[in-house]
């Protein structure tokens, strides 16, 4: 499992793999991490509509982000009928202190244009390490269907991470993405050592 996970951590860019015991406490009780994980999809849908509003005039930014509300949106609804059919309730949206990290993090003052890079990065950063614990679930949880149903988030959450680059690399200089990225990277890091491990958060 350590040799996955840093394969998958290496692809996606990140500094630190998720503690090997994450599956074992989010399986532990599915309506906490099926409540996180419908609100991340919600949040995600929220921060395309945000970006589309915010820059409406970036014609490719919206053409790419449009797409990705809907598809958000259905994973949010996903999610909702997967805790209908094992009879579970959506519980209430919690803080999300990884989040609220990352976006500490973001670098103020610098102009619009500015703003953009530091917020497509966060969002790529989101999905990368969604597409990471993804991964994880689709891999080690004993809960056998959700496999194959964690596996489709997983690809679904490597292809915005992508496009997330993507849109930075088309409205900044891309050596300032690359560096700014590694700086992300590394702040990252540092946030996953110092956050509390737990089962019911998806990050």
């Amino acid at each position: 499992m350590i040799n996955e996970q840093l394969q998958s951590v290496q692809m996606l860019g990140l500094k630190l793999p998720t503690d090997p015991r994450w599956v074992d406490l989010a399986e532990k009780d599915l309506t906490e991490i099926l409540t996180d994980h419908a609100y991340c999809e919600q949040k995600a849908a929220t921060a395309c509509i945000s970006l589309i509003q915010q820059y409406s005039d970036k014609e490719e930014l919206v053409a790419a982000l449009a797409p990705i509300v809907t598809e958000e949106w259905g994973h949010f609804r996903m999610v909702l009928a997967e805790l209908k059919k094992r009879n579970l309730q959506l519980g209430k949206q919690r803080k999300d202190e990884y989040v609220n990290a990352l976006l500490a993090f973001q670098q103020k003052g610098g102009g619009r244009e500015a703003a953009l890079l530091e917020k497509l990065l966060t969002c790529a950063l989101i999905e990368a390490r969604s597409c990471e614990r993804f991964r994880l679930l689709s891999l080690h949880i004993n809960d056998v269907p959700l496999r194959d149903w964690y596996h489709k988030f997983m690809v679904a959450e490597a292809g915005h991470y992508v496009l997330f680059i993507d849109l930075a690399k088309r409205y900044a200089p891309e050596a300032a993405v690359k560096k700014r990225w590694q700086e992300y990277l590394a702040y990252e890091a540092d946030v996953m050592k110092n956050l509390a491990l737990r089962g019911d958060r998806m990050h």
